[in-house]
Parts: C-alpha cells; structure tokens; sequence
C-alpha cells in the first residue's frame, strides 16, 4: 500500500482489498488513465488473476 500519504485512521482498518483498491484508484487517477483504458486494463488484470487463482498459485 502507498506509504507517501498517511491514510485515514479509517482507512488503516478497513481490510486489505479495500485499501489496495483506494490505492489502486488514487495511482490512476494521479497518472490521468482514462477510464476506457483502466477499465480494460483492470478487466485483463483480473482475469490473469483469476487464472492463477484457479491453477491454485
């Protein structure tokens, strides 16, 4: 997880895919992705995942 910003208290407890999803947001939003393109690229990040999910890894 992003260590520049403090995160709200908040934040801090909330469970890891939350927090990874927030800073997941934030790194797109910062490098101005459009939406088409992080919607496709998350779309081909989670299938990958899903994969390897499924292979047990």
């Amino acid at each position: 997880m992003t260590t520049d910003n403090p995160q709200p208290s908040a934040l801090n407890d909330a469970p890891k895919a939350i927090q990874l999803a927030v800073d997941l947001i934030q790194l797109l939003e910062e490098n101005k992705i459009d939406t088409t393109t992080a919607i496709e690229a998350l779309q081909i990040t989670l299938a990958d995942f899903k994969k390897k999910q499924q292979q047990g890894t």
